[in-house]
């Protein structure tokens, strides 16, 4: 069963699970940005009044299939409906080279990895394994219990091989960050969005996620029903 059936669950759960722990790095630096009072005080019946949204079509729109696009330009009439200002056709100046910056966003994916886990594993209270290093041998040693024949530890491996500092990471890290500013962020400034709004539609067509992963920018998904096969329509608000 989902754990969250409305927009108004959805803020409760985060309501609990966004909590602060003075022993996690990530927590208090996130905790700046909670509202104090919680998000519960933004549950509002006319809170999309006003409300800036962009309209990204292009390349996330090009789906071919003229029921979910029927489906979608319901859902951007109920918004407006409700009060929201829509942006429409919108493009992001770099979309491609977003959408194709796989490489550095695992780059970056496998060097957060490797710090993380050697900052959680030295902090163990009691065990033998105390960084990433340790593990890779431990699944060596186990290899059988650990079941390496079947599934390997590419993962660990690749993380474990870099170091955060060499050349090929710096210019990873700085051509998301590139990215980041010249096309999302100029977007939202220049047009003065509240969010962005997309299809959020995995096996139609591409994903926003990319644009807001790399930039560390936060992505609601959005429940928009379902096409004729059962499989689940998502609009995804990224700001």
């Amino acid at each position: 069963m989902p754990i969250c059936r409305t927009v108004s669950d959805a803020v409760y759960v985060l309501n609990e699970i966004v909590r602060l722990d003075y022993n996690d790095k990530a927590t208090i630096e996130a905790s700046k940005y909670i509202p104090h009072g919680g998000y519960k005080q933004f549950l509002k019946v006319d809170g999309l009044k006003g409300k800036r949204l962009g309209i990204v079509r292009k390349p996330f729109y090009n789906f071919g299939n003229d029921t979910l696009k029927k489906i979608f330009a319901q859902h951007l009439d109920t918004l407006r409906q409700e009060g929201a200002i829509l942006v429409d056709n919108l493009e992001i100046a770099n979309i491609d080279a977003i959408l194709n910056v796989g490489t550095s966003e695992r780059t970056a994916l496998m060097v957060e990895f490797k710090l993380a886990l050697n900052k959680y594993l030295k902090e163990l209270v009691a065990s033998p394994v105390r960084t990433l290093a340790d593990a890779i041998a431990f699944n060596k040693k186990f290899s059988d219990l650990e079941k390496i024949k079947e599934y390997g530890q590419n993962l660990f491996l690749e993380a474990q091989a870099t170091n955060g500092s060499s050349n090929k990471e710096k210019a990873a890290l700085q051509d998301m960050a590139r990215l980041t500013r010249d096309d999302f962020v100029k977007l939202m400034i220049e047009y003065n969005l509240d969010a962005l709004v997309t299809p959020f539609l995995g096996p139609y067509g591409v994903s926003v996620t990319s644009v807001l992963a790399i930039g560390g920018f936060p992505g609601i998904s959005v429940p928009a029903g379902n096409d004729s096969k059962g499989v689940p329509l998502v609009f995804a608000f990224g700001d």
